[in-house]
């Protein structure tokens, strides 16, 4: 996140809620109060960061968040993908992301599944038609070099 934090383009985050019973077991578990505050501090969240909640598997079906018309807002069009599950949210925003019009970088060892052929699976579908995948280092390289 530090060539990001010096490009001035803050991390956009996201959280997701399937459902009632769900949705109850995820604020149970994650904290309580605003989404920025239920962030792990690992990932050392700035206030400037900006944080999405959506309501489908892809964070980039239509209505399922604003997160892809605040990065049209600013002006962005590329967007890297990491989090779980490879083959389940991820998977399904790249598609959602690449038939928006954005550039995906699915970023390889950043994302995981329950199986590795699951995992290796989903990375396939994604190289061969939704988009690039890159390990992180060769991703920060492209987002430091100005590429991405």
């Amino acid at each position: 996140m530090g060539c990001s934090r010096l490009r001035s383009t803050p991390p956009r985050r996201h959280t997701e809620f399937f459902g009632d019973e769900i949705a109850e077991v995820f604020r149970n578990s994650g904290g309580e109060g605003p989404i920025s505050g239920r962030v792990w501090a690992g990932l050392s969240p700035q206030a400037e960061d900006l944080y999405f909640e959506k309501s489908t598997y892809s964070a980039f079906f239509p209505g399922s968040s604003e997160l892809p018309s605040v990065l049209r807002s600013r002006g962005i069009d590329t967007i890297f993908i990491t989090a779980t599950l490879t083959n389940i949210c991820c998977e399904s925003s790249a598609r959602d992301a690449n038939a928006s019009g954005f550039r995906v970088i699915f970023i390889a060892d950043g994302t995981a599944a329950r199986r590795d052929q699951d995992h290796n699976a989903a990375l396939h579908n994604i190289y061969r038609t939704f988009g690039d995948v890159r390990p992180t280092n060769e991703a920060i390289a492209l987002l430091c070099s100005g590429q991405a």
